[in-house]
């Protein structure tokens, strides 16, 4: 016998070994245990330790809307969170079984609990009737047997009825016949012919004993009255009446109408119905009718509440002769219930930067329905980056299907719909709510490729130039952009020495007072830097143009201002005639703007340049003609002569414009007769007078050196 219980435990043992590695826990208590008593030590059977318990969040959750059970959150063991009472919640069912789920939100794992609860007894047997009523005729034959009402005991197996007993005239005995389903059903027999002159009435106990230990009784009253003959019994028109009905079927609907029908006359011919078994929930739902026989209906039929209910329904004449039937009443089921959704763990809040894949939620659906209406099938309305995955039968869990990008979607409501296979389908939603955490992927952009700004010289220090500005699609601090300015060198000097940026605002100012005459523009690099870790940045290049302003006066170069004044009137004349002060100022004419003065200027310069070239190449044209003309026919002597050679000299970095010259050329077919004349005249009154002409016209160029 040691051995069988070794080899027993060790089989249990093994079993819930099996169960917990694949997700499953198997335990059994007693019934009326008080609340906190002891389940199954669900920490051990799983192999977790005691702190990752409180760290991964685990928590029991049960299918209906009461709470039997709970996860002590010290010793990891399961405990009854109710008092459980097993005839309520099964009341029909041999074998009563709790489900429950084990949630563990750290990790995204389901583990079902089954808990069978096992029955005590503690009810006691009762009949429906502590008084019942028998009329036997004084004709009835020794041996005639009575059904009796059976005792009803809500306790299962072993607890149930056991045995009846019967006491309290020699008249009577009692036999128990064997039911369909193994119930025993007590029957009066008639012991000793009966004498209605001797004795009208005839009491006796019935009394119902349980299988407990120590047992339970009940009792009841069986009081026989003796009547006159009557040699016929009621007969039903069917032994048994079966009736499928929906579900939705209207309160107060006849379900089913049994007949009997007593061949005798008078009060021996009337029939009364009557129920002579029936569960205790069939007698709140049905109601029949002694008169007419109708079954009709109290309460509102639920196919998930109950599916089937069986009565038997007893016809007796007025002489106490009675016949019995079988009623089964079977409930057919209806889509009357959609989905139900329950979020058993999700997340809030998801980085944009998790892999594809990644466990966002845990989710359970439920349809009470049977049969292709309690098929349910789970969608995700709408383009979104998550799918669903299957998991543990009814579970669910809502996975990332792509990369996700906060810059594009910072939040999502995934709704879950789920939808029944009924006709038409019943379909209910659960709403996700996701938000998605930012991480630094976007570097800063400047609203332009390229920035310019022109400065007028002679600005004052601090002053503002121009502001750049660039965004940052990321949120937060990953957002926050903040500028400098590039490395680099002007004239020698670091650039931060002529301009700086303002770091939160983007602002470029000037240092110091630029000057167009040194600095002409600056071309530098702005970097915009954003404030995530590590940081991201972008460069922009600027242009600065230096406007020029008048604020030099024209300088004489030559002579200079003393040797003019020493050299007086009678002195040499050098050669170089300048042009007037007046000539070259900048300063406009009164009414004429300085820039009008300037356009002038620039076209005068551009027609005598022009005319010059037009001159050389005459020149060049006529060079090349004469020494054609010379391989042709013999040279001849004579020369030009014409203006002096101080004439054509120039000094180097005189900026005035020269005297003007009207030029007189008179050109042959032969080369040797061709003049040049020059013929000056001052264009204002400060000009140096020009040299006497020759009598007669010198050379201009030589033989060898025309130009």
């Amino acid at each position: 016998r040691w051995g069988r219980r070794q080899r027993a435990l060790l089989w249990a043992v093994l079993l819930a070994a099996w169960e917990a590695a694949w997700g499953q826990l198997r335990y059994s208590v007693p019934e009326e245990m008080p609340k906190g008593s002891f389940v199954g030590d669900v920490a051990k059977d799983l192999g977790l330790q005691l702190p990752a318990l409180r760290d991964r969040g685990v928590r029991i959750v049960s299918e209906g809307s009461t709470q039997y059970f709970s996860l002590h959150g010290k010793t990891g063991h399961l405990v009854t969170a109710e008092r459980i009472d097993r005839e309520q919640l099964c009341e029909s069912v041999q074998q009563c079984v709790l489900r429950c789920e084990l949630i563990v939100e750290g990790q995204m794992q389901v583990y079902r609990i089954e808990v069978e609860i096992t029955d005590i007894n503690d009810n006691t047997p009762s009949f429906k009737e502590v008084v019942m009523e028998e009329r036997i005729s004084e004709m009835t034959s020794p041996g005639s047997r009575f059904p009796l009402a059976e005792a009803h005991d809500l306790d299962s197996g072993g607890n149930s009825i056991l045995s009846y007993e019967l006491s309290g005239d020699e008249h009577f005995s009692l036999a128990v016949q064997a039911g369909p389903g193994g119930d025993q059903r007590p029957e009066l027999v008639l012991a000793k012919a009966l004498d209605r002159e001797e004795a009208a009435f005839h009491e006796l106990v019935l009394r119902a004993s349980d299988g407990g230990d120590p047992a339970r009784t009940g009792t009841a009253r069986i009081r026989v009255t003796v009547l006159d003959a009557n040699d016929n019994a009621p007969v039903f028109s069917q032994a048994e009446y079966t009736v499928r009905v929906p579900e939705d079927v209207p309160v107060g609907s006849t379900l089913v109408t049994v007949t009997a029908t007593d061949a005798d006359e008078g009060v021996n011919g009337q029939v009364k119905y009557s129920l002579k078994k029936s569960p205790g929930k069939a007698l709140k739902i049905l109601q029949l009718d002694s008169e007419t026989g109708e079954i009709t209906l109290l309460q509102s039929l639920d196919f998930e509440e109950g599916n089937s209910y069986e009565l038997e329904v007893q016809g007796r004449d007025g002489s106490g002769l009675s016949d019995t039937t079988k009623v089964t009443i079977s409930v057919t089921d209806i889509n009357d219930n959609a989905p139900k959704i329950s979020m058993r763990s999700a997340l809030s809040e998801i980085s944009e930067d998790v892999p594809s894949g990644t466990i966002v939620a845990l989710l359970h659906v439920y349809d009470r329905d049977s049969g292709a209406n309690g098929e349910v099938l789970c969608s995700l309305d709408g383009d979104v980056p998550f799918r669903l995955e299957k998991s543990l039968d009814d579970y669910y869990r809502v996975v990332t299907a792509r990369e996700l990008d906060r810059e594009q979607v910072s939040e999502y409501n995934v709704t879950v719909r789920a939808a029944d296979g009924g006709s038409p389908a019943l379909q209910s939603s659960a709403v996700l709510c996701l938000r998605v955490l930012d991480v630094n992927d976007n570097a800063p952009v400047f609203a332009e490729e390229r920035y310019s700004a022109r400065v007028v010289e002679n600005n004052a220090a601090g002053a503002l130039v121009l502001t750049v500005r660039a965004t940052d699609a990321d949120w937060g601090q990953n957002a926050r952009v903040r500028y400098r300015l590039g490395e680099g060198r002007v004239r020698g000097a670091p650039l931060s020495s002529y301009v700086s940026v303002q770091a939160e605002t983007g602002a470029l100012y000037a240092l110091r007072s630029l000057d167009y005459e040194q600095v002409r523009e600056l071309r530098l690099w702005v970097c915009a830097e954003d404030g995530g870790a590590p940081a991201l940045s972008s460069n922009v290049s600027v242009l600065v143009q230096i406007v020029d302003e008048n604020d030099n006066a024209p300088q004489v170069l030559y002579p200079a201002p003393a040797a003019a004044l020493g050299s007086g009137s009678g002195g040499a004349w050098s050669g170089v005639e300048l042009a007037p002060r007046c000539a070259v100022d900048e300063a406009a004419a009164p009414g004429e703007p300085a820039g009008s003065l300037t356009r002038w200027l620039v076209l005068a310069v551009a027609a005598v340049s022009c005319l010059f070239l037009a001159f050389l190449l005459l020149l060049l044209a006529l060079r090349l003609r004469r020494w054609h003309r010379q391989q042709l026919l013999p040279p001849a002597s004579g020369a030009l002569r014409g203006v002096p050679v101080s004439h054509f000299v120039g000094i180097d970095g005189v900026r005035a414009f020269l005297q003007s010259y009207s030029h007189d050329v008179s050109l042959t077919a032969d080369s040797r007769k061709s003049q040049l004349r020059f013929s000056a005249s001052a264009s204002c009154c400060d000009t140096l007078p020009a040299r006497p002409l020759p009598d007669e016209p010198a050379p201009l160029l030589g033989d060898e050196d025309t130009a």
